[in-house]
């Protein structure tokens, strides 16, 4: 399992991706996306609304169970994976291309990510 080097990652399992024009595209990680199992359905937040770092801002259910989805920034919600609500096995098949979750206008600077490396070594995955 290999985790983007230009990615940074939380310690709840999602990536953020460099902000283009202040917005980052946020999904969760293959190491997450193997833990859940197969993901059958997902509540992504509302666009416009706000999110905070640290706090829920949606769910993924997986046959096995349902997860939380945080917030690894605080911004405002300026898009959402239509492809993955109507087909949430992106997430599995394509955690960091096609089942990206949602994208978010960064307000304040993210905090507490970490590199790929510090990831791999956080999660036990490798890198």
């Amino acid at each position: 399992m290999s985790n983007p080097q230009q990615l940074r990652y939380s310690k709840e399992h999602e990536w953020l991706s460099g902000a283009e024009d202040g917005v980052s595209t946020v999904g969760i990680t293959e190491y997450a996306a193997n833990a859940l199992g197969d993901v059958v359905y997902a509540q992504l937040p509302e666009i416009g609304s706000t999110v905070t770092a640290g706090e829920t801002c949606g769910e993924l259910e997986s046959t096995k169970s349902v997860s939380d989805l945080y917030a690894p920034v605080s911004g405002e919600i300026t898009e959402i994976n239509e492809d993955v609500v109507s087909d949430p096995s992106l997430v599995n098949s394509a955690p960091f291309e096609d089942g990206w979750l949602f994208k978010v206008r960064v307000t304040g600077e993210p905090e507490d990510l970490l590199s790929a490396e510090e990831y791999a070594a956080f999660s036990g995955s490798d890198d």
